[in-house]
């Protein structure tokens, strides 16, 4: 099966990456992806970009060459109801919508705590993906993650850059050999994710896949190697 996508990349809109828009498409055709997504840090992120910027997406091209190019955001959850720094009104007009735990955004609390937080943001029905639910800093009771992502219709991430040796995440590789069998057990999809933030990482999902193979996780819940899958979850599906 063919790895056909890497939808969590940042460009230096983010604020701590390192290229231009231009730049990471050129990267991500050169890997030979055929879908392609470019997620920036929502506001709450020191150093990122203003509302107006995600308020613009209209007026850029889905297509380069024969790639499809997708916009949307890595909102940062803000409290245990779920908030997140974008309004619903940007939201339901982005292609997909990642969201995810920072600091400084966000401060731990207890597993039961950063799950209910969780649970919560899932339920904003213009979220598609929880992004990295692998930092060490907020546990996580992950068989309530998986279910909750089965009943509000979420993918959830296996981030290459959380599982690389310089990850500032901690080692995840027990967490994610949980997170791995319940979405196997509950039927629960998942997709690899870079995260990149300079081209050079562009579509590398090295340590993602050893992690899948690792488990066993089964080819068809990966949604990197089936389009379709992909369609059935973002915001705009049409677009894939």
């Amino acid at each position: 099966m063919l790895d056909k996508m890497d939808l969590h990349t940042h460009t230096l809109m983010s604020g701590h990456a390192y290229n231009t828009r231009n730049e990471m498409i050129k990267a991500a055709e050169k890997r030979g992806l055929e879908i392609y997504g470019i997620t920036e840090h929502a506001p709450a992120m020191p150093g990122s970009c203003h509302t107006m910027y995600f308020a613009n997406f209209r007026v850029l091209p889905r297509k380069y060459k024969d790639m499809t190019v997708l916009y949307g955001a890595e909102l940062n959850i803000l409290d245990d109801a779920g908030r997140v720094d974008l309004p619903e009104s940007l939201l339901r007009e982005m292609d997909l919508a990642f969201a995810s735990l920072h600091l400084p955004c966000y401060t731990p609390g207890t597993a039961k705590e950063n799950t209910d937080t969780y649970v919560a943001a899932m339920k904003n029905p213009y979220i598609n993906i929880i992004a990295h639910p692998d930092d060490a800093r907020f546990p996580i009771d992950y068989e309530r993650l998986v279910k909750a992502a089965r009943e509000y219709h979420v993918i959830l991430e296996v981030n290459n850059a959380s599982l690389s040796p310089n990850s500032f995440r901690g080692d995840p590789r027990e967490k994610y050999r949980e997170m791995l069998e319940l979405c196997m057990e509950w039927k629960v999809p998942v997709v690899m994710d870079s995260d990149a933030h300079a081209d050079v990482l562009v579509g590398n999902h090295e340590f993602a896949k050893e992690m899948l193979e690792m488990v066993g996780f089964p080819g068809e819940m990966v949604v990197n190697y089936h389009r379709e899958l992909l369609k059935e979850y973002i915001n705009r599906g049409d677009l894939v």
